[in-house]
């Protein structure tokens, strides 16, 4: 049963995590989405709908996106549409149904680091840094690699770099989980491959992307780097598929992910 006691909306971030850190069992609010899945009891649930965390915009180099921002804000946006072939409109418009869509927010997805996350996975493969209120500014990677620490995040931020991307994912049926999801990008000779939903979550697969901007890549050699990454990478087993099935899976994901960007103009 969940059990919310008290809820807030601060008018300052500073506000947010003063209420944030004084009690254990206070907690951050997202698009709630996935609350109802489990069993909690919070204290004060923190809603951060009045600090303006919901934009999407272009900040200098990088694109700007507000934990608040919602999967249907990215899948319509139309800087995001034409960044990176569309990469993250294209993840997250996968995910279940438009009303889902319309609450789940980026800074929920993000800080939860949910292993079955499409979005993570293609967030992962472009240049992206998450900004905590304490803990500043860091890489995507670095974040994910961290334990868990009480803080709030706060914007996500995407390098703006002229790269060509793809995303696949594999379910069992259109509105369900991933079963296994993969993001590439090549950035000028550069490659970079994630693959996430493995059933844990999302990671660089750092041996094929090492070959890939190291040598020649056509669609008669994608066999050969696809093999590697299935190699490299540890696959678990879950209600959705075995470690075998996703390994074999990572190795379609792969190929149709390169093939497609090759195909990028």
């Amino acid at each position: 049963m969940l059990i919310i006691n008290d809820l807030v909306q601060p008018d300052t971030i500073e506000e947010a995590y003063r209420i944030l850190i004084a009690r254990k069992t206070n907690s951050v609010l997202g698009g709630c989405a996935f609350l109802r899945m489990g069993s909690r009891n919070i204290g004060t649930a923190i809603d951060l709908a009045k600090l303006g965390l919901n934009t999407i915009k272009e900040v200098d180099d990088y694109i700007q996106i507000g934990a608040m921002t919602t999967f249907r804000d990215i899948e319509c946006s139309p800087l995001l549409q034409q960044f990176a072939d569309g990469v993250l409109s294209k993840a997250v418009s996968h995910v279940i149904g438009i009303q889902f869509r319309n609450v789940v927010t980026i800074g929920a997805s993000v800080y939860s680091k949910y292993g079955f996350s499409d979005l993570l996975t293609a967030l992962l493969v472009l240049e992206t840094d998450v900004e905590l209120f304490k803990g500043g500014r860091i890489s995507l990677a670095e974040f994910l690699d961290k334990p868990n620490e009480r803080d709030i995040l706060m914007n996500i931020w995407i390098k703006k770099v002229d790269c060509r991307a793809a995303y696949q994912s594999m379910r069992m049926s259109a509105s369900d989980y991933p079963v296994l999801n993969v993001a590439v990008a090549k950035t000028g000779t550069d490659w970079l491959v994630t693959v996430g939903a493995r059933p844990r979550k999302a990671i660089i697969a750092r041996h094929i992307s090492t070959a890939l901007s190291q040598k020649n890549v056509n669609s008669e050699n994608v066999d050969f780097f696809a093999n590697i990454a299935c190699e490299e990478l540890v696959f678990g087993t879950n209600a959705r598929g075995t470690a075998q099935y996703r390994q074999a899976m990572c190795k379609v994901l792969i190929k149709r992910a390169i093939k497609e960007v090759l195909l990028c103009k």
